[in-house]
């Protein structure tokens, strides 16, 4: 049975009709900040333990939902899923982030990579529990890494701000780069369509680093897999929206609208919402912008913030969220307050 959209403000919005009052949830919503959830991350291990533990991610990802409300539940997990399940050890070290191994640099370690991934059952395992649990009126976003931003941890081996080693990669040796992001692009498909199957409503790409490249590259590695990927989800499941994020994507942020076939555009605390309304696409819903920072300062500062926002995509399908991921040093009463303000009450 479809979800009804009428019960569900997040995902009525996100169909293209516009709410009395936007609905809310928070990049990063299930995590650190939350007491409950550095107490079951104590007893259970590690990141990407609770990660590929369905019950426990399943929690994870109730806990925001059960304090605050959420018009939305996001699916505790990793972009770094998807290499993980092609082959490449993934593990967190403590303090400083993700690693992946072995590197890809060569087409030897490409073609190692599997096809089958079996790794990702875990993973429909929390989708299935979570959607059993969800209140009647929260939408369940599943979400993915974009090819592009997937990729740079896969040859750098970590996170890093410019991405040289992967924008060096596709000067360098494009046909490869080209290879290795179909390899990202076919998972991903499969990914988001076996969270789907498994429950999930709505779902996010998020192309975290897509900042760094010139436009002619942005073209390449940034829209035009980012629109395979949306074409085959159209054709398998249209009645499920999907949600580009291309943080630090700027004044390319029309062209991403227009060509990629997403049906909402995540747009982050840098651009100006302004500028956004006018720019995009007539009617194409929008998700955005507080910057976090905003959120960690609270009192007026952050009721200014949200009154700007909320002004500026007063004429459209508006999801109010973060600009980026909410970070572990938010305080609760702030999230409470935000969600207060955006929703009206006094």
């Amino acid at each position: 049975m479809l979800p009804d959209p009428a019960h569900k403000p997040l995902l009525a919005t996100l169909k293209g009709q516009r709410q009395p009052i936007p609905p809310i949830w928070l990049m990063r919503q299930a995590g650190r900040y939350l007491p409950e959830y550095r107490a079951l991350r104590e007893a259970k291990g590690g990141f990407l333990a609770l990660a590929m533990d369905s019950d426990a991610a399943a929690e994870i990802t109730l806990q925001p939902i059960r304090r605050f409300g959420m018009d939305g539940a996001i699916l505790f997990s990793d972009i770094l899923i998807v290499p993980m399940a092609l082959g490449q050890e993934l593990w967190f070290e403590t303090g400083e982030g993700p690693r992946l191994a072995p590197t890809v640099q060569a087409r030897d370690v490409l073609e190692s990579l599997q096809n089958a991934p079996a790794a990702l059952q875990p993973i429909y395992g929390t989708v299935r529990r979570v959607a059993a649990q969800l209140p009647l009126g929260t939408t369940f976003l599943g979400f993915a890494g974009s090819p592009w931003t997937v990729a740079t941890y896969m040859i750098a081996g970590q996170g890093s701000r410019e991405q040289a080693e992967a924008r060096r990669l596709a000067y360098r040796d494009p046909g490869l780069m080209q290879a290795l992001i179909e390899r990202i692009a076919d998972c991903t498909i499969t990914y988001l369509l076996g969270q789907i199957d498994a429950g999930v409503e709505a779902v996010q790409l998020f192309d975290s680093w897509s900042g760094s490249l010139s436009p002619a590259q942005f073209e390449r590695w940034v829209i035009a897999p980012t629109a395979r990927i949306v074409a085959a989800l159209q054709e398998r499941a249209p009645h499920v929206p999907v949600i580009g994020f291309p943080k630090g994507a700027g004044g390319k942020l029309p062209a991403y609208a227009r060509e990629t076939g997403v049906d909402a555009i995540g747009i982050d605390e840098t651009v100006d919402p302004a500028w956004a309304h006018a720019s995009l696409p007539e009617n194409m819903p929008v998700q955005g912008n507080l910057d976090p920072l905003a959120l960690i300062a609270g009192g007026g500062t952050l009721d200014n913030a949200v009154d700007r926002i909320l002004s500026a995509f007063a004429g459209r399908p508006h999801v109010f969220n973060l600009g980026h991921g909410i970070l572990p040093d938010t305080p609760i009463a702030h999230v409470e307050q935000l969600l207060a303000r955006v929703r009206g009450i006094e």
